[in-house]
């Protein structure tokens, strides 16, 4: 039988309370893992707390307060951010908590609290950080074909114009591309950019549709014609192309081309990586560059390094590479320079390291919309590097 929100309310209290077992807290974790589960579990926190509140059902600064530090010390006595993969998982599970955690006091923080905020604090920092970044949103502008622009956060939702036989809808963090009736031969292209503490989602006209990660592109015709479906990018960019096996859809990254006919797939061009990273979820692929094609099947990943080599890696994990496009940092073995390169994009931040470089690799999962504060410090709990913000800076201390 399926267990409900109320089952895992009633775990996450026996975690606070240290009863529980590993098998409970595997339990915990899986749910907490998915898409779902905090808001059930907010509202299972929420009733608990108006339950047990004298006095209109709200939590007051010291009940939050109270909690958060004993989960807090449970987790620096517990040593769950640890480098052994299985300890890791604990860790994530706490952290998860924590993000509940502090979202249950957000919520039902009262109006007389004013600006009063809580640092969730992972790691055993002695001095809070001085300075704070606020993470990335739904933020991205469009370049019509005459060179105009729209700022997609700032629009209004609903039909923004008609341009040749597609009218432009935007919903929230979303942009969709809907087919008129009227035909029309004229081929008209826009581009999509996302900035460093942005990402967004498209639906083309053909129903296919893009997420595209911080500072990325996509350049694309607003209607489909011809014998193919070309599109060109830059940055990341998750697609799921929908089916036409008389009109293949073709990706252009830097020189490389992947050719698809309806599949799911996740392409990594950033200029500042070592690599193009190309990673198949569903269906096949084809990727080319130059004299050299390799075909995909779900489950590998191929690499176009910078010398021209392919390479290709097979049982990689998918959900690892398509965290992004959940909301989710994930790293595992990650190298540091690595992990602050992801940080600088969606925190908009620069990044300056001060000694020798570490090699210990990281392990931490944290939801895209936490404070850069709260990121650096479960990182320092999962490694030995020492971070500072400086203004739109990140030092790392190695």
């Amino acid at each position: 039988m399926e267990k409900d929100a109320n089952y895992y309310g009633a775990l996450m209290e026996r975690y606070l309370q240290n009863n529980c077992n590993p098998s409970e807290l595997e339990a915990l974790l899986s749910y907490l893992e998915k898409d779902s589960a905090d808001r059930f579990l907010l509202r299972q926190l929420q009733e608990k707390f108006q339950q047990s509140s004298p006095s209109n059902a709200e939590i007051s600064p010291e009940q939050s307060q109270n909690i958060r530090d004993n989960l807090l010390q449970k987790i620096q006595e517990g040593k769950v951010v640890q480098l052994q993969k299985r300890n890791w998982r604990y860790a994530v599970a706490a952290a998860a908590i924590l993000v509940v955690m502090t979202t249950v006091y957000y919520l039902s923080k009262p109006e007389s609290w004013g600006e009063e905020k809580i640092t969730a604090r992972v790691s055993k920092k002695t001095t809070p950080f001085k300075n704070d970044v606020p993470p990335g949103s739904d933020n991205a502008i469009l370049t019509l074909a005459d060179g105009s622009t729209i700022i997609l956060d700032d629009a209004h939702n609903g039909n923004l114009q008609n341009q040749g036989n597609t009218k432009l809808i935007k919903l929230d963090g979303e942009l969709s591309y809907d087919p008129l009736t009227a035909a029309s031969t004229e081929i008209v292209y826009n581009t999509i950019s996302t900035p460093r503490g942005g990402k967004f989602k498209i639906e083309l006209s053909d129903g296919s549709v893009v997420w595209l990660n911080a500072a990325s592109s996509l350049h694309f015709p607003t209607t489909f014609t011809g014998k193919t479906r070309q599109v060109e990018m830059t940055g990341e960019a998750y697609f799921d192309v929908a089916k036409n096996k008389n009109k293949p859809f073709i990706v252009k990254v830097n020189s490389a081309e992947v050719k698809v006919l309806g599949t799911h797939f996740n392409i990594m061009a950033y200029q500042d990586e070592e690599e193009v990273k190309t990673t198949l979820l569903e269906g096949s692929v084809k990727f080319t560059n130059g004299n050299n094609s390799n075909m995909l099947v779900p489950g590998q990943q191929l690499q176009l390094l910078k010398n021209g080599e392919l390479k290709t890696f097979n049982n990689v994990d998918v959900d690892y590479v398509t965290s992004w496009r959940n909301g989710m940092f994930h790293f595992e073995n990650a190298d540091i320079e690595h992990v602050m390169r992801q940080l600088s994009r969606w925190y908009n931040v620069d990044v300056e390291f001060k000694g020798p470089k570490l090699h210990d690799p990281l392990h931490a999962e944290l939801p895209f919309n936490t404070n850069l504060s709260d990121v650096l410090s479960a990182l320092e709990s999962a490694g030995s590097a020492r971070f500072e913000i400086q203004g739109k800076k990140i030092i790392v201390i190695q």
